[in-house]
């Protein structure tokens, strides 16, 4: 923008003003004749902006003026007056050049609406008859999910009890060998089902390993009590696995499970029938390994009504069981209220006893009478499990479970 302050000469630069308005001889005096912002004549000062800006010719707009472009006049008022005489002129040029904007925005200026080309479709059907659509549009989308759910219901699904198996296990030449072979049977059972493996002292990392490559769920407890007896060493593992259930409220079926005993897969599958206490009769090697003994119980049905037993032992004994021939429900050892127990204490297996009681001392703490057992399976004629004493005293067996230098076993030929 052209800039209207003139350069006023030396000559102007010592003559006085009055009141804050130049004199006569000022160039922007009012009354001065030798300026005007309008000229006809071409003058040498003549204003470059059109004669209808300034028309309206008033006195106090030209003392305006005049105070705004005096020379002398410095400082914060010309300043001022100069930038409001600026924004205003820019403010009404942007007003009448530029403020006509188009802001009427159409309802089809924005649309979501998907529509995909047209296609010709024809339906054939066998008696060649057919459909022609030219048209064949889609107008809306929908992006919604579908809640409505096709579920397919099984009226087959039964849910399945836990099955707690318990087995006590200590370092010995075929300890490898029972629990690998255990392992493989319970991998076979239908889930769920626990393994409670139970150690002396502390768990053996080669343990460890067979219980994971096994693949079956399982817990690996730690006795703390030390015995020195084989008999009295079980008793203890047996109760530091009934402990855990206890401790942390495990509810199904509990079932001792010697690793160096025989089973078939038919028998975990009729544990989960017992609602209370079940027993079934086991075939047992003898000691001399010439004769097999049957013990357990007598069925009509699924009740008891007597028991397979040896002479020597048939008036000593209560319930004539094997420790492999029963299971009972979990929540009798952390519930006593439910199945109605007259004692509160825990029930555990007494290491007090001889040899060959445990069995029936423990589930004298279970149940009263046969009228609380159940048959495994209806009639009990069958063998599901075989009680063998395998023992491997005669093999050399070192610290660990590898052999550290095999050309320094000597094994004596008998």
């Amino acid at each position: 923008m052209a800039s209207i302050r003139r350069t006023l000469s030396p000559a102007y630069q010592d003559r006085t003003y009055q009141n804050g308005i130049a004199s006569t001889n000022s160039p922007l005096s009012v009354a001065s004749p030798s300026h005007k912002f309008f000229t006809s004549n071409g003058t040498k000062y003549s204003s470059p902006l059109p004669a209808s800006f300034f028309s309206f010719n008033a006195v106090p707009f030209r003392r305006f003026l005049a105070s705004a472009f005096l020379q002398k006049r410095k400082g914060f008022r010309r300043s001022f007056y100069r930038c409001l005489i600026f924004f205003v002129v820019g403010f009404f040029l942007g007003i009448f050049l530029f403020g006509h904007v188009e802001n009427d925005v159409q309802n089809h200026d924005f649309s979501f609406e998907i529509k995909p080309p047209h296609v010709n479709a024809q339906l054939d059907d066998g008696d060649n008859r057919s459909i022609k659509h030219d048209v064949f549009a889609l107008n809306t989308v929908s992006l919604g999910v579908d809640t409505q759910l096709n579920y397919v219901s099984r009226f087959d699904f039964v849910p399945r009890k836990l099955l707690i198996v318990i087995t006590p296990t200590y370092n010995r030449a075929l300890q490898a060998y029972f629990l690998n072979r255990l392992g493989q049977v319970l991998r076979l059972v239908q889930p769920p089902l626990l393994w409670i493996v139970v150690e002396t002292k502390a768990a053996t990392m080669e343990t460890a390993d067979i219980l994971r490559k096994t693949g079956v769920m399982y817990r690996h407890v730690v006795c703390e009590r030390n015995s020195t007896s084989e008999k009295d060493r079980g008793v203890h593992q047996r109760n530091a696995a009934l402990e855990h259930i206890e401790r942390h409220k495990l509810d199904g079926i509990v079932y001792f499970a010697d690793d160096d005993n025989v089973y078939s897969f038919e028998l975990f599958e009729s544990l989960r029938e017992i609602s209370r206490f079940g027993t079934w009769p086991v075939a047992m090697l003898a000691q001399s390994k010439n004769k097999a003994i049957l013990e357990g119980p007598v069925c009509n049905g699924s009740q008891v009504i007597g028991w397979h037993t040896n002479e020597k032992s048939r008036r000593l004994r209560r319930f004539h069981v094997d420790m492999s021939g029963f299971a009972f429900n979990s929540s009798i050892l952390w519930d006593p209220k439910r199945w109605q127990r007259r004692s509160s204490h825990p029930i555990r297996q007494l290491d007090t006893v001889k040899e060959g009681f445990q069995e029936t001392t423990f589930i004298e703490q279970v149940v009263e009478d046969e009228s609380q057992m159940e048959g495994v399976p209806p009639g009990c004629s069958r063998i599901l499990n075989w009680h063998l004493h395998l023992d491997a005293h005669g093999l050399a067996y070192p610290r660990g479970w590898m052999f550290q230098k095999n050309l320094d076993i000597v094994l004596p030929i008998k």
